[in-house]
């Protein structure tokens, strides 16, 4: 096996050789790193369950790396190369840019599940830039391009292995490229699905449709999807297909976040005795802090995370007034989240543009300033690989105490936003901030509900989903107070994508 075992939990050894049991009846035999043309067989489907630092992305990150030596091909979702009948292919997903976003830093060529459901249509001459790029053809002559722009577009493959970011390098832009968005038809190999606690059962059956062999990574302790009863798409599996994780990984020891999310594990447990933890572990550990007030400077890049709609408005609110941001209009650096993209049909090529790069349900973003046009806006998408468009919007400011909410600008039609200073800790699953702040007043009036889900105290799921955000800090707030911000607003620290690929939806128009 080409893999340092030893590195490995005993379950995560476990659950290796099993994935690799059910990778060689599909024709994928990683131990020996090579493939077989897949046969037409069972579906196979097998999920990976953990709690925090059980060690899911690193078993993921092994997988996939051993399903690379074997010579299995990686889908990007930016560009797929024409079909080989020797061709075995592998997809890495998760529900959210921001969730894929966290497993590119770690070095998995992650993608959204809208990248695979949806493929881009290249045009044909520019189709064979990308073909000659992944090894598939010879170097073209293409009418208005340089072998300048080809040697630059070559030279950023290389280093990024995008191949619209390569494109751009050579001086287009998408719309001179993509010619629309697709439903996918083939199917492809293997997919693996990190936070797949996330998954709606619509979702599941898509990827069960384009996947003979499904790996799901998900945390049974996390919020179910809304409209599932408090059940997650893998709780039905068969418990053979069920591999659990429940070691906490070395490399996770001695963390006092994951130890207080899986001390709620006790079923005798209390919020107030797990409050009196959460003060214990900020005695003894800065990695863990208690405040009276919310921190208003980090609500510009770490929402404030919330169970009740009515304290996440009034902590918005709140935050606007603290930046002295104006009624009528956004600074920019206020943080919004995407709700939708309010588009008619006859438009669903440009609500295809806009959400393959990255303007999902969900996605956070920054606002930069108002686009060109009347209605558009100049934004940053959190995660994405090219992460500055500019759309038209609908931005809604919600107010404490109103039905309605304030639209300070907005185009007629284009991808709506709310705002992000602060968000519910359903709509934070598989995001992950450097520090995060947990609005605990919120998690104690669930406790006080008495809300059971799948036969786990609600406020038990809400504090362990929003501890779990946090990669290196944790500030528990126990007051409904907000402290000032000590900067001011700014952008500067968002970084420019790697070339001008600017998809848009002002392209075209």
């Amino acid at each position: 096996m080409n893999l340092p075992i030893t590195q490995f939990s005993e379950d995560q050894a476990e659950a290796f050789d099993t994935i690799a049991e059910a990778l060689l009846r599909a024709g994928i035999n990683i131990e020996e790193s090579h493939t077989t043309p897949r046969s037409d067989g069972r579906d196979k489907t097998v999920a990976v369950i953990g709690k925090a630092g059980s060690g899911k992305t690193m078993l993921l990150a092994k997988l996939a790396e051993a399903l690379t030596d074997a010579g299995v091909e990686t889908i990007s979702g930016d560009y797929e190369g024409r079909r080989r009948k020797d061709r075995r292919t592998l997809a890495i997903l998760a529900p959210t840019n921001k969730a894929a976003s966290v497993l590119r830093t770690r070095g998995v060529a992650a993608t959204t599940i809208h990248r695979i459901l949806y493929t881009p249509v290249y045009d044909p001459e520019y189709e064979k830039i990308a073909e000659w790029l992944v090894g598939n053809g010879d170097r073209p002559e293409i009418e208005g391009l340089t072998d300048a722009a080809l040697d630059r577009a070559q030279a950023f493959f290389r280093s990024n292995r995008s191949v619209p970011g390569a494109l751009a390098a050579a001086g287009l832009k998408g719309s001179d490229f993509i010619l629309g968005w697709k439903r996918r038809e083939d199917p492809l190999d293997v997919g693996f699905v990190d936070e797949a606690s996330m998954l709606d059962a619509k979702q599941f059956e898509d990827l069960q449709e384009i996947f003979p062999t499904l790996l799901l990574f998900g945390d049974p302790a996390q919020l179910a999807p809304v409209n599932q009863s408090g059940s997650m798409v893998f709780d039905d599996l068969p418990e053979p297909r069920k591999l659990m994780l429940s070691r906490i990984h070395r490399q996770d020891a001695d963390n006092p976040i994951l130890d207080l999310a899986h001390a709620l594990g006790d079923e005798t447990l209390g919020f107030e005795e797990f409050e009196a933890m959460v003060q214990d572990a900020a005695r003894s550990d800065e990695r863990v802090t208690v405040a009276e007030r919310v921190d208003a400077g980090l609500m510009a890049r770490s929402p404030v995370l919330v169970w009740r709609n009515a304290t996440r408005i009034r902590l918005i609110n709140a935050f606007r007034k603290a930046h002295d941001a104006p009624e009528n209009e956004l600074l920019p650096g206020e943080p919004l989240i995407c709700d939708g993209i309010e588009l008619p049909l006859k438009h669903r090529k440009k609500r295809l543009d806009l959400e393959a790069r990255g303007l999902i349900k969900g996605a956070q973003v920054i606002y930069l300033g108002a686009g060109k046009r009347a209605g558009f806006s100049r934004i940053h998408v959190i995660g994405a690989p090219e992460p500055q468009v500019s759309a038209a919007s609908i931005i809604k400011i919600e107010l404490p105490d109103e039905e309605e909410p304030f639209i300070p600008f907005a185009a007629n039609m284009g991808a709506t936003f709310l705002h992000g200073a602060a968000v519910t800790i359903h709509k934070a699953q598989g995001s992950q901030w450097p520090e995060v702040q947990v609005f605990a007043p919120d998690i104690y009036a669930a406790s006080r509900a008495g809300r059971v889900e799948a036969g786990i105290p609600l406020w038990k799921r809400l504090a362990y989903v929003a501890i779990t955000r946090a990669e290196h800090r944790l500030h528990w707030v126990t007051r409904y107070r907000l402290g000032l911000p000590q900067t001011r607003l700014t952008t500067e620290d968002l970084s420019s994508p790697p070339a001008a690929f600017k998809l848009t939806a002002e392209d075209g128009q």
